[in-house]
């Protein structure tokens, strides 16, 4: 009898080992052929997946995202409060552990195809002004609860917390420590929630 082959599977097989050769080697070494060297499969066998390296980058991180989703949600399991909904979400889009480091990455490499490529700037384009939207909708309704002040804008506050994220690359390139990353977070949280 034939063996079944779950495609899914296979596509995230070959997204992590993107992910790999992205983390060690950077986006212009992550050939098909690199990936496939790392995934353990053919050349053949990744282009039978992804027809082209955008194509496997777009579901590397749409493959990432869900992870990312995963990991959050499980953060949040006992977190009701809206300022440790914040803190837990920025620190899982940090660089603060391999799978976020290697998304992080991922991320990288994707923002600069999307400068080049307009399909994939407007995909990327929705997918953050949504996300962004979320951000918005939770410090909207803290304000509405009275856990930040009611004086506060809503959409400059999700841009400020958002911008927390711009620490990514202070720490990709080891200019402060996780430590730094998480304190700067808790303070401005902290000051958004006084």
């Amino acid at each position: 009898m034939p063996k079944k082959v779950d495609h899914r599977e296979r596509r995230e097989a070959i997204a992590r080992a993107l992910w790999r050769v992205v983390a060690q080697q950077g986006w212009n070494r992550a050939t098909m052929r690199e990936v496939a060297r790392e995934a353990g499969a053919s050349l053949g066998q990744v282009q039978h997946y992804f027809s082209t390296r955008t194509a496997m980058l777009t579901f590397a991180m749409e493959f990432a995202g869900e992870q990312t989703s995963h990991r959050v949600a499980a953060g949040l399991a006992d977190v009701t409060h809206p300022r440790e909904v914040l803190r837990v979400t920025l620190a899982e889009m940090l660089p603060l552990h391999p799978d976020a480091r290697a998304t992080s990455r991922m991320s990288a490499a994707y923002v600069l195809e999307a400068l080049h490529d307009p399909e994939l700037h407007a995909k990327l384009r929705d997918d953050l002004r949504e996300k962004r939207a979320l951000v918005e909708h939770l410090i909207r309704q803290a304000i509405a609860d009275g856990h930040i002040a009611a004086d506060r804008d809503p959409a400059v506050e999700t841009n400020l917390v958002l911008a927390l994220t711009g620490l990514t690359p202070l720490l990709e390139l080891d200019v402060i420590e996780s430590r730094a990353a998480l304190t700067a977070i808790d303070q401005h949280l902290d000051r958004l929630f006084a």
